[in-house]
């Protein structure tokens, strides 16, 4: 990636999570000094050794999440832990790293615990978003927040836009497009420079959130059968991790991004009855079942990613042949050298 960063600060609010350990660490190597600012209880280490869940991949994803923090540490990038939801201790931390850049990822990060508790999403979500745009709507350094592809709702046509209007549907939804208001407010009113992201469907290494893909693999690794909600024709664009970190770093770099909203996907939806059969093909003896469609699950498709492609020079690269594979592959080492973890 040809972009200049070198000495940029950037505060990556909900930094040790998935998105942005992948952020930082791509920040460090590209010369930029990057600072996480994370809680590490929202869908991190306090989620999964509190007892609380009892999930079966608790200590699975103990495990990755540690790897998270051993990386972060190896590779020397400053972890402030504070509560974002605490206005007193987020403020001071955001002023001494003094940043030219604000990466905002704080938030719960998937939609059916968001509409089974709309509470804790608004207060992990909407607050945590509130004190960070006030601390920093004097200071102005470029403010980058990350909102969802649900934001569109159900896809009327093959694929959407930034222009395409947005219905969204549940409450994760409403609250990532009612964050997109407020970054645009604050914009409005204090003169933020802002930048807002839309992902969908991410995937990759050291994820906790379990989402469609990463259950198939792991039910798979555990000898379970996979289970599909429909009948596998609804389509998502599957978006490697690496892909998104390449359009974060250039929303980064390059000051065209100031103003503006990007799709940043792969660029091209497949279906679901694609990724389980991809799953399928690396473990023969698992079988699939499908089961009735969760209604508040919109209808999507491909995000076009022509604008950034456009603006900032946005190349990705992985598409689920390449990064999906990788992604098994990655499990299925795990699974040789700690079947423990799966129960195996």
């Amino acid at each position: 990636m040809n972009v200049n960063i070198k000495g940029k600060r950037v505060a990556i609010v909900g930094g040790a999570g998935f998105i942005g350990h992948n952020l930082a660490l791509k920040l460090k190597e590209l010369g930029a000094e990057p600072h996480i600012i994370d809680s590490l209880q929202v869908n991190n280490l306090g989620a999964f050794t509190s007892g609380i869940s009892k999930l079966p991949t608790d200590d699975l994803y103990i495990q990755f999440i540690n790897e998270r923090l051993d990386l972060i540490r190896q590779n020397e990038i400053p972890m402030h832990i504070v509560d974002v939801r605490e206005y007193q201790l987020l403020s001071p931390h955001l002023n001494s790293i003094q940043p030219d850049v604000v990466v905002h990822l704080a938030a719960v990060a998937h939609a059916n615990r968001a509409n089974k508790d709309p509470y804790h999403t608004f207060d992990h979500s909407m607050r945590t978003l509130e004190n960070t745009l006030d601390s920093v709507k004097d200071t102005k350094p470029h403010f980058i927040y990350f909102s969802s592809s649900m934001v569109y709702g159900n896809f009327g046509e093959e694929f959407v836009t930034e222009k395409t209007a947005c219905e969204p549907l549940g409450i994760y939804a409403a609250l990532k497009y009612s964050g997109e208001k407020l970054v645009t407010a604050y914009n409005q009113v204090f003169d933020l420079p802002i930048t807002i992201i839309r992902p969908s469907a991410l995937y990759g290494e050291r994820c906790v959130s379990r989402r469609v893909g990463q259950a198939f693999i792991e039910n798979a690794c555990r000898g379970l059968n996979l289970t599909l909600n429909g009948d596998g024709s609804d389509s998502l664009d599957f978006t490697y991790i690496q892909d998104l970190v390449q359009g974060i770093v250039l929303c980064i770099a390059k000051d065209e991004a100031k103003g503006e909203i990007f799709n940043l996907t792969y660029g091209s939806a497949r279906t679901l009855m694609d990724l389980a059969n991809t799953v399928l093909e690396h473990f023969p003896n698992v079988e699939l079942e499908l089961k009735p469609r969760d209604k508040l699950m919109p209808k999507r498709g491909t995000l076009s990613v022509d604008k950034a492609r456009t603006l900032l020079g946005y190349e990705p690269a992985y598409p689920i042949e390449v990064g999906f594979l990788q992604y098994i592959e990655w499990y299925k080492s795990l699974l040789e050298k700690h079947p423990e973890h799966f129960g195996v």
